[in-house]
């Protein structure tokens, strides 16, 4: 018996979109995870430092700093993450 796994995608937005497949569309990569993985795994998996993760969303609802560690990801969710972003 093998381990349980979820799919989600991953939106990365402004310069965080580098990280992408040059094939990717609409800013998303499609993830295979354990399930059980947190937003703070992708991070870590994909190499975003944390201060490069600003503002990170499951399915439009923005997540906080302990949500980012402790809440699990599930199948079919989307996981949004913006870097820091300047401007006037």
């Amino acid at each position: 018996m093998g381990l349980e796994r979820i799919a989600i995608r991953v939106k990365l937005f402004a310069m965080l979109a580098q990280r992408l497949p040059a094939d990717s569309r609409d800013h998303t990569l499609p993830l295979t995870l354990p399930a059980g993985s947190t937003p703070q795994d992708v991070l870590e998996q994909l190499q975003i430092p944390h201060e490069l993760a600003c503002l990170l969303m499951i399915d439009g609802v923005h997540l906080t700093r302990a949500e980012v560690r402790e809440r699990p990801l599930r199948d079919g969710e989307t996981l949004a993450i913006f870097p820091p972003i300047a401007g006037g």
